[in-house]
């Protein structure tokens, strides 16, 4: 095979009707821009302290890590409801759902056997140790 016949086959097995784009300048910049944001605001609200509770600042950087998950979703892998049919997005919302779940219900055991599990000392016997 020349180079030529090469360069033909790679632009048909290309144009197979697939229509929908990868990205443009735009998209990325926005995406790297939203990405930097999502980045540097946790890394301040840890940094700085600007919150006294751990525990909000905790759930402030979580929600601006799962911000930058859908970030990088939307504008560098394109997935979206035009992309093959709307399945990629199905496929995940289905694995997003699933890793809810799981981690949802890892944190429920972890709490209650921590409940659970942990012998309560009497008053007393605290006093006398």
């Amino acid at each position: 095979m020349s180079i030529h016949s090469e360069a033909n086959l790679d632009a048909e097995l290309h144009a197979h009707g697939d229509t929908h784009g990868h990205g443009s300048y735009r998209s990325y910049t926005i995406g790297f821009i939203l990405s930097v944001i999502l980045t540097a605001v946790p890394f301040w609200l840890v940094m700085a302290h600007p919150i006294a509770n751990a525990g909000v600042t905790a759930a402030f950087v979580i929600v601006f890590a799962a911000l930058q998950i859908l970030v990088h979703t939307v504008c560098f892998l394109h997935v979206n409801s035009e992309a093959e049919g709307g399945w990629t997005l199905m496929a995940y919302m289905f694995t997003a759902i699933l890793l809810i779940i799981t981690i949802a219900g890892s944190l429920w055991i972890m709490y209650h056997l921590n409940s659970n599990m942990m012998p309560s000392v009497p008053a007393q016997a605290a006093n006398s140790l």
